[in-house]
Parts: C-alpha cells; structure tokens; sequence
C-alpha cells in the first residue's frame, strides 16, 4: 500500500484514562460512535528564540537556528450525539439517572485536567491495493491514536431551529502508558488475525498515525466494557 488515498471518517472511540494516562477497563471503559462531524488536531508548537552572533562593527560573526518545541495538539470534536456516556468519559461530567437507573443527562461542573480519555478514529482507505487477493480482510483505514487528552469541555451550545452540534475541546498529554493499547487494531500475521499494536506507543509521543486493515468497531448506544488481559498492565475500575 504504498499511496493509500484517505476517505471520509468513518467511527471514533473514546476510552476513559486515568491520572497516569493508563486505559481504565470495567463496565464503563469506553463509547464508539459514528455520528460525528470532524475532528482537528492543531499543532501547538513553540519557535523558540535563534542565538545571533553581532560583532561591535555589526557584522554577523554566526548564528544558530532555534529548535522548535512541540507541545502537543490542541483537539476539537464536532459531533452530534448527546449521550450521557460519551459525555461524561470526555469531560468528567457527573451522569443524571432516571428513575430506573439509566442515564438520561450530566451535568456540567468543573473541567477534568488531571485524568482524560483516549482517542480513536478510522478513516476509510481508498485504493486498488487495499483488498488482497487472499479473503484476509474487508479493507483498510487510516487509523489515527491520541492515547491521552485531558481538560474536555463542551463549547458553546446554541438551540433553536437548526440540528444541534456538539463541539468538544481539550488538549494531547505526553507521558501516558498506552503501551500497544488493550484493543485489537492491526493484524498480526498474513493471515490478517487482529491484535493490539505490534510495537508500544513512547509515553513522549501524543499521536500515532497507521493503515490497518482491521475493521474499526460497531458503534454503540451506552458504555462499552473493556476487560483487562492478564496479567492487566491496566488499571481496573470496580464496577
């Protein structure tokens, strides 16, 4: 696949982190939906200050280039789904429960900069090449990483005669553990059997960037559980 073309977005998934960036399986790990509109990754980069050498008669004796600092990404999320769920793994918003203990709001408190959630995306993969000859696969998709982001919050929110976006904003965080994550989303031999990544994500990294050919996951209507495997280099939350 040496020139995939990259298609539309097609399923993002959110899974809960906590204060050291590690996922946090249990009953109420992660939400994956389709009903989203876009999602922008800017890059927050420092110049830095470049080092001049002047003599007394102003000649320029040398200089030295500054090396630019990377910050990380400032994320924004346009989506359409309300869900409780979804809502409260981005932003730490506390669940409102109906009468028979499903959730039917949040409520908006505080903003959540010391946890976070992951974020994944698939975009579908466009080419001649991306359906082998051999039944391994259903095709490929970019798939795109940013394994912790923190300080979610809902922006503004305008209600009137016109379908309501959600637009969500935070920012990447360096030093999580994600390692080679706790999902299937590559393939591990020729055969194309899915499996966690194949090589760990640097705790210094805030994105990582890959074609798969493991199809993403179904979307859902609440929590997704995730189940540590063991021995769990994860942290559990007790149901």
């Amino acid at each position: 696949m040496p020139a995939p073309l990259i298609a539309n977005g097609d399923t993002v998934r959110i899974t809960r982190v906590d204060g050291c960036g590690r996922p946090v399986c249990g009953p109420e790990a992660s939400f994956v939906t389709d009903c989203w509109a876009t999602v922008s990754m800017s890059a927050q980069v420092e110049e830095g200050d470049d080092i001049v050498f002047t003599a007394a008669n102003g000649r320029n004796c040398g200089s030295k280039k500054a090396c630019p600092t990377f910050n990380g990404f400032e994320v924004t999320w346009q989506f359409f789904q309300s869900s409780p769920e979804l809502l409260e793994i981005m932003t730490g918003a506390p669940v409102v429960f109906g009468f028979d203990g499903a959730p039917i709001g949040t409520d908006t408190c505080s903003v959540a900069c010391r946890s976070g959630f992951a974020l994944e995306l698939w975009a579908e993969v466009l080419g001649e090449d991306v359906c082998p000859e051999e039944a391994t696969g259903d095709g490929a998709w970019l798939y795109i990483l940013l394994p912790w982001i923190s300080g979610g919050i809902i922006g503004d929110l305008e209600i009137g005669n016109e379908a309501v976006n959600f637009e969500l904003t935070g920012s990447t965080r360096s030093g999580g553990r994600w390692g080679t994550g706790p999902y299937d989303v590559m393939a591990q031999d020729a055969a194309g059997t899915p499996g966690p990544m194949l090589t760990p994500l640097d705790g210094a990294c805030h994105r990582r960037m890959m074609i798969t050919t493991v199809a993403p996951p179904e979307p859902s209507t609440t929590y997704v559980p995730l189940t540590c495997p063991t021995p769990a280099p994860f942290k559990t939350l007790a149901a």
